[in-house]
């Protein structure tokens, strides 16, 4: 399989919404054998990453009870919370979704974990899917 060039849009990374970092990583630790990466602060969220080849899995652990995690951890339980694709322009993705009449969470990029630039979209929009763009 060639790489993705880096113009050409690919899957960043799945995240997926925990209770507990420490009860969920056993398994991709001890069973998978990989190794998660340092954690990180993000949108009221510790977030551990993995690396599954060119695409990462982000655990996430809320750590603000008012945080998008811990409302989706409230109303839908533990699971895959948004998928994240990267794109060669965000900001032109984002002027293109817009112009497209899809519903943003973000109207423009911010900080992300690893202090990316990210941006949602409403998962409204997008056939029920929560999805974050980086570039």
């Amino acid at each position: 399989m060639t790489p993705s060039a880096p113009h050409t849009p690919r899957i960043a990374h799945v995240g997926i919404a925990v209770e507990s970092i420490a009860g969920a990583l056993p398994f991709y630790r001890d069973v998978l054998g990989l190794t998660p990466l340092a954690a990180e602060q993000a949108d009221g969220a510790e977030i551990v990453s993995l690396r599954f080849g060119d695409v990462d899995v982000e655990l996430l652990e809320p750590r603000d009870e008012g945080s998008p995690v811990a409302k989706f951890l409230a109303k839908r339980g533990p699971g895959i919370h948004h998928i994240c694709y990267r794109v060669p322009d965000l900001d032109a993705a984002l002027a293109r979704a817009r112009a497209s009449g899809y519903r943003l969470v973000d109207e423009r990029p911010r900080a992300g974990a690893g202090g990316r630039r990210i941006a949602f979209l409403h998962p409204k929009a997008t056939g029920g899917i929560l999805l974050e763009l980086t570039d």
